[in-house]
């Protein structure tokens, strides 16, 4: 596989600076951990009394959206609870979460075993083992801005020969093979790839590794696998890239890519645009992840799908947290929280204002059962 390129470039990763993860352990430290109140036989808030204090966290920006959602019902329920999220990328929220500047991450893949991600979040939780949520399902979009070009249909093979940069014209016969109908240009193909380490672009890899039938040569990753093509940092700035350009070609989480077109994707014998059903219906059927605990619900997502109506092109992005902390204002606030994004309310909130896909009511129900557990020690 070409990732032998990612580990070189694994510290060049961008974390928050020093000065705002100091400030960010402060509020920590001085409004979360330190405004406690009575406490039940968890050491955390008793049922019914009212929270406060500041909780930080970060991460996917992919989650943004429902992130602002979920704060905003969060708050709204409890005025003297102030929540602050930071989209800075999965690959940051991680590691940020790991150092302790942020009491929760939010993370579009899970905390990887290979890498001793598993193993570090572990020590940062006191010996335990750290919990995993699903919290936000949404479909990846192939967004592309094309003059003239308002419907367009790719071939996972395709798709891979594109961001690998080996189908460089608009007009390639590749192309043209699955829009018979469409006026295509021979404009010249300008991938865009995100810049941050990012759970979208693992994904994204991941999808490309599993559905494109060996035309992707690289691991799945966090970190694009290519010293080359236009980069740029968070959701965001990815969607900004492409929109400014003519014939230029991302991916972003479909809630965020208004503006731009939408390839549809090739699903067994058909051609699927993402819709939150279709992700929805793929993550129902994709197994977990083997050699997990308990508490950790990450999913291995099942990417070579042919049923009518899927979109394996999704990501299943996480809330990250310890079983138990220090404080136990700390640990009552991240459970109220976390209890609310996996609620009923939280996901429907979501789905309306994000256009996420609620999760499965048993995997809703797993969720919050393992959240309401979290506790100060």
């Amino acid at each position: 596989m070409k990732s032998t390129l990612v580990n070189a470039r694994r510290t060049h990763r961008g974390i928050v600076p020093a000065t705002i993860a100091a400030l960010a352990l402060v509020a920590s430290g001085c409004g979360a951990a330190n405004d406690s109140g009575g406490s039940d036989d968890r050491g955390s808030l008793a049922g019914g009394e009212s929270l406060s204090g500041t909780l930080n966290g970060g991460g996917s920006s992919a989650q943004e959206a429902a992130q602002g959602v979920w704060r905003a019902g969060f708050q709204g329920e409890n005025a003297d609870v102030t929540v602050n999220y930071d989209p800075v990328g999965s690959g940051t929220g991680r590691e940020n979460f790991l150092s302790k500047a942020y009491s929760f991450a939010g993370s579009d893949s899970a905390l990887s075993a290979d890498e001793g991600e598993l193993a570090a979040a572990k020590e940062r939780c006191g010996g335990e083992d750290p919990i995993e949520i699903p919290a936000y399902v949404s479909p990846i979009a192939v967004v592309y801005h094309l003059d003239g070009v308002d419907e367009l249909n790719l071939s996972p093979e395709t798709i891979a020969g594109i961001f690998d940069e080996e189908v460089t014209t608009w007009d390639d016969p590749a192309i043209a093979a699955t829009n018979p109908d469409a006026d295509l240009p021979d404009t010249a193909i300008t991938p865009v790839h995100r810049s941050d380490d990012s759970g979208t672009t693992k994904n994204f890899t991941d999808y490309l590794a599993k559905a494109a039938a060996g035309a992707w040569g690289y691991d799945a990753d966090g970190v694009w696998p290519k010293q080359s093509g236009e980069a740029a940092e968070g959701t965001s700035g990815l969607v900004a890239a492409v929109k400014s350009g003519d014939g230029t070609i991302g991916y972003a989480d479909e809630s965020q890519a208004g503006g731009l077109g939408i390839a549809a994707i090739g699903v067994g014998a058909e051609f699927s645009k993402p819709t939150a059903e279709g992700a929805a219906m793929v993550l129902a059927s994709s197994p977990r992840t083997e050699g997990r605990a308990d508490v950790d619900m990450a999913i291995d997502i099942d990417r070579t799908i042919t049923d009518s109506g899927a979109y394996p092109l999704l990501l299943t992005s996480y809330l990250i947290a310890c079983q138990h902390y220090d404080d136990a204002n700390e640990a009552a606030l991240v459970r109220g929280f976390l209890s609310y994004a996996v609620s009923p309310d939280g996901q429907q909130a979501a789905a309306d204002q994000a256009g996420s896909a609620p999760l499965d009511a048993g995997l809703a129900d797993e969720a919050a059962g393992i959240v309401d557990e979290i506790a100060g020690k």
